[in-house]
């Protein structure tokens, strides 16, 4: 039987590779997105090179009834998902007591709102069947404060500390949850949230190659992968509990001034 893979954000970047990665495995797809443009065209790729099938739903996660909506749909179409990934996210840059607050709200409710949410209603069935996979998409950033971009750093912590910790209560099942954990990647995510403009993003990594780690990573369920960055850069990630407080934050600081 084809696996069924709940993809967030699918239309673009890293979810658009997370949908032909399956797809090429002969998985079909159940494609979110705010983009119905981008969620028919990947439609029409997807079923004309794989043979698989793409059900679409054009949905905006800032609302808060869009994760109960979603798992209703599927359940009136019958649709049983084996793969839910929370790919779907934005940042924004600019200090917090300078940025909108719907913006801001905005993140907050497609960073973390829809991703929980959408595990708080697929997972009970997951368990239910004893088997199943979640893979969510937070970030490297998730290791460190974001003076910045306080709200976005902030919300891929919560991604990261709410998937270690739903790992463990998982630990006597055979479903898994994995999360990704990228450095900066070439998508329309480093335009849109403005960080582009920093030497943050002056290397960046293969969405494809990324979408790659990702999904290997939930198939074989592991905990975590970083990805996108060098062997250096990782070595780093994992000295960072040992960097003084305050040395960090300033380091950090600069690097996400604009150029």
């Amino acid at each position: 039987m084809k696996k069924v893979a709940l993809i967030t954000g699918a239309a673009g970047g890293i979810g658009k590779e997370f949908s032909r990665l399956h797809a090429s495995k002969g998985g079909s797809i159940v494609a979110v997105d705010i983009n119905n443009q981008g969620l028919e065209l990947l439609k029409e790729e997807l079923e004309q090179k794989y043979g698989i099938n793409v059900y679409i739903i054009a949905k905006n996660l800032t609302d808060l009834k869009a994760p109960k909506e979603i798992y209703d749909e599927l359940n009136q179409q019958q649709i049983q998902v084996d793969y839910l990934i929370n790919n779907a996210g934005f940042g924004g840059i600019g200090n917090f007591h300078e940025r909108p607050w719907d913006k801001d709200l905005a993140m907050i409710q497609v960073d973390i709102i829809a991703l929980t949410g959408l595990m708080k209603f697929f997972l009970p069935d997951f368990i239910k069947r004893d088997k199943g996979s979640i893979l969510n998409v937070s970030s490297t950033v998730s290791l460190i404060p974001g003076p910045g971009q306080a709200v976005y750093f902030a919300s891929k912590a919560f991604v990261t500390s709410l998937t270690r910790s739903i790992y463990g209560e998982l630990a006597d099942t055979n479903v898994t949850i994995t999360a990704l954990l990228p450095g900066p990647t070439e998508t329309g995510f480093g335009a849109h949230s403005g960080m582009e403009k920093t030497s943050i993003y002056n290397k960046t990594a293969s969405p494809a190659e990324v979408a790659k780690d990702g999904y290997e990573a939930m198939l074989d369920g592991e905990l975590e992968i970083i990805s996108g960055v060098s062997g250096l850069q990782k070595l780093e990630f994992k000295l960072v509990p040992f960097i003084p407080k305050k040395k960090l934050i300033d380091r950090i600081k600069k690097g996400q001034q604009t150029k």
